[in-house]
């Protein structure tokens, strides 16, 4: 006898990366169970409740409650509904993201890169948002200095009186900085401000997003650092959540909070924290001619110092040699485009400054223990 599938409703945006991970994670739920048949229409978190869930006959909904009409409207329903955005007080079971943890994690990092000063640009009245705030500046408890900066959530962007705000706010903050930022496109915006005000990321603010939202983190300039927040997990979580209350178990009293999955480094952050501003300007040079043949001289031109006295001041600030340094930056780059792009491995090389693709590949077996071509194939995979 066939079983009979169940009919799960999803309201959750597909503008957002955070929200095409749950979606992910739902489907990999389905189409582990076989017994799912999913119902979504895409569009964006602040989109109207769909007419054609006004008397859908369905099981169940796994949805982002962002308003109080998708909240009224799903109560309507009569049917068994987890929530997975958290913005509204309602009685659905909720699984979220740990923000907490979040911002720990971001913390950690930063302080293990030596920095001191810290900062936090977010969503004013987004709870979320604030939630991170809280602990990433509890997490910073001894830092020398913390710094806090919200704009409203339809900002507007460039050329609005909330950019201009942001941007006299990064031109007064103390260098270096660890910068985490609310989300993503918070990051974009954050980076626009920067690049507008000739400070250089990630030498003088170093700055890490969060959601991972690749797309957006790629075409940011820099590249944008962002955390993975377990949003994937969310769904797998909801999901399963789903098929336990259909099973008639009572929902949690509790929150189901998820860990998030590490750090995704870019350019955007990587760094340690240089107190020395001349030597943070080297930095910044080495970073932008990375594919030149770059010397001690060049560099000591380019700063205004002589080469012996910049050779100490850098091992002082970063505890390598110069050419330790440029290597260093030159194998990074090298994995990036590696396992990020699909331009050859002779590109990859004049790219990062190496001679030939053979001096490429003897650099990253060496740095890693795989070759470029094995770097790739996983990365693929």
């Amino acid at each position: 006898m066939e079983r009979t599938r169940k009919k799960i409703a999803l309201l959750v945006e597909t503008s957002h990366g955070s929200g095409r991970e749950i979606l992910r994670g739902i489907a990999r739920y389905a189409r582990q169970s076989g017994d799912w048949q999913l119902f979504h229409g895409a569009g964006g978190l602040n989109d109207a409740f769909p007419d054609w869930m006004v008397n859908w006959d369905g099981d169940a909904v796994i949805a982002r409650v962002q308003n109080q009409e998708t909240l009224s409207n799903l109560e309507k329903l009569d049917i068994p509904v987890v929530d997975v955005l958290g913005v509204c007080e309602n009685r659905f079971p909720l699984v979220h993201v740990d923000d907490c943890a979040i911002a720990t994690l971001v913390a950690n990092h930063f302080r293990s890169r030596d920095f001191r000063h810290f900062a936090f640009y977010g969503i004013a009245g987004e709870n979320w948002s604030e939630r991170r705030a809280t602990s990433f500046r509890e997490s910073c408890a001894d830092a020398v200095s913390f710094h806090l900066h919200e704009t409203p959530r339809k900002s507007g962007g460039r050329g609005t009186t909330a950019f201009r705000e942001l941007q006299e706010w990064v031109r007064g903050l103390p260098r270096p900085v660890g910068m985490m930022v609310a989300s993503d496109q918070r990051g974009l915006e954050l980076l626009e401000a920067c690049l507008s005000e000739g400070i250089s990321v990630p030498e003088e603010i170093a700055v890490i997003g969060v959601d991972n939202d690749t797309p957006l983190c790629e075409i940011a300039d820099p590249p944008l650092s962002s955390v993975r927040g377990g949003h994937f997990n969310v769904g797998l979580q909801a999901a399963h959540l789903v098929d336990l209350l259909l099973g008639g178990e009572k929902p949690p009293r509790s929150t189901i909070l998820i860990p998030p999955n590490g750090i995704i480094e870019r350019e955007s952050s990587q760094i340690h924290a240089i107190d020395d501003p001349v030597i943070a300007t080297s930095v910044r040079f080495i970073r932008e001619h990375l594919a030149d043949s770059i010397t001690n001289d060049s560099i000591a031109r380019a700063v205004g110092l002589s080469r012996t006295l910049l050779q100490k001041r850098f091992r002082e600030a970063t505890g390598q040699s110069i050419r330790e340094f440029i290597l260093a930056r030159r194998v990074e780059r090298a994995i990036s485009l590696i396992e990020t792009t699909d331009i050859t491995l002779a590109d990859v090389a004049w790219r990062c400054g190496f001679k030939h693709q053979e001096y490429l590949g003897q650099v990253i077996k060496k740095a890693t223990g795989e070759t470029p071509g094995m770097l790739r194939k996983a990365a693929q995979g």
